[in-house]
């Protein structure tokens, strides 16, 4: 998959131009004021740095903005000890990095925090600047090798479950009109979309066949009068965009607008060089999907095909 499919350029291309390197987000926690503004302008060049003067402030704030990468607490602060805070962050968010600054002998509360992965470092005041910052650098380096691998297994996971439905389809439906909605549902569960249909083809035009998933409300089906979907069935290659409102071509169209359908992706199923169904993918949001996941769609839709295939001649 190290190739570049040539009818995925043009996704690809929307993928990377949209992806704009956002910095990371850090949490520095300190009862000292002026400690914690030191942090701040230490870090604010290269992180998107939170703030908060005590434990429960912290969880507060992690319970407002999500995961950050690291988090820098203070040991010793009223009401919680940094390492209890740091303990309490560790089920919600697995895979931050936390390092610890004391100007104390807590040896055995550090020490326990290490063993049991609750402590990436720490860190003895007065701390040294460039110090501190090479300790960051690595902790967020150990931070986003270990989002890569959760993000890896993940991937594997959904293309195993999405491979097993289309196989348990292939098997159990007894007619074309069977296999289409829960196909439609597992790919619209696996890629997070908002919406997903799968319609038959015939002679270059939509039937009436479709199978529809909706992750909430009910959707309609505008694919009819969609460009994209057009396009996609005429020239038998994926069509997309990645962000409907930025695109000349699809912001003014109306059904868009109405749907609040952000992003969009089409892929022709076809065998035998005719198209035998679109499968179309909408999010409310611009698409938040790896280059690698929209190659994952359109090889799973060629097993599709198979598919669709199959349950025809049976």
């Amino acid at each position: 998959m190290e190739n570049t499919i040539p009818e995925l350029e043009s996704i690809i291309r929307q993928l990377m131009s949209s992806e704009r390197r956002k910095k990371a987000k850090m949490l520095v926690v300190d009862d000292e004021p002026d400690n914690l503004d030191l942090l701040y302008r230490t870090f604010r060049r290269d992180f998107q740095v939170l703030k908060a003067e005590s434990g429960i402030q912290a969880l507060e704030v992690l319970a407002t903005e999500g995961e950050v990468a690291v988090i820098i607490s203070d040991q010793r602060m009223p009401e919680m000890k940094g390492t209890e805070f740091l303990s309490k962050t560790v089920p919600q968010f697995p895979d931050t990095v936390r390092i610890i600054l004391t100007g104390f002998t807590d040896i055995e509360d550090l020490v326990d925090a290490i063993n049991s992965g609750q402590v990436y470092k720490y860190i003895t005041k007065p701390w040294d600047p460039l110090e501190l910052k090479g300790v960051v650098q690595r902790a967020t380096e150990t931070y986003e090798l270990l989002k890569q691998r959760t993000e890896e297994l993940r991937r594997a996971n959904a293309q195993m479950a999405l491979l097993s439905t289309i196989v348990q389809v292939a098997q159990s439906a007894t007619k074309v009109e069977e296999s289409l909605q829960p196909i439609a549902q597992a790919f619209g569960e696996n890629f997070a979309a908002d919406g997903c249909i799968l319609q038959l083809v015939e002679n270059n035009s939509l039937n009436s066949a479709q199978g529809i998933y909706s992750a909430d409300s009910p959707i309609d089906n505008w694919l009819a009068e969609d460009p994209l979907a057009k396009d996609a069935i005429a020239n038998k290659q994926l069509q997309g965009s990645v962000n409907v409102p930025a695109d000349a071509n699809l912001s003014e169209v109306s059904h868009y607008a109405a749907s609040g359908i952000q992003a969009h992706i089409i892929v022709p199923i076809i065998y035998r060089d005719r198209v035998m169904a679109v499968l179309s993918l909408q999010w409310k949001n611009p698409c938040q999907l790896r280059e690698d996941e929209i190659k994952l769609i359109h090889l799973s839709a060629q097993q599709v095909a198979l598919v669709l295939t199959s349950t025809k001649a049976a």
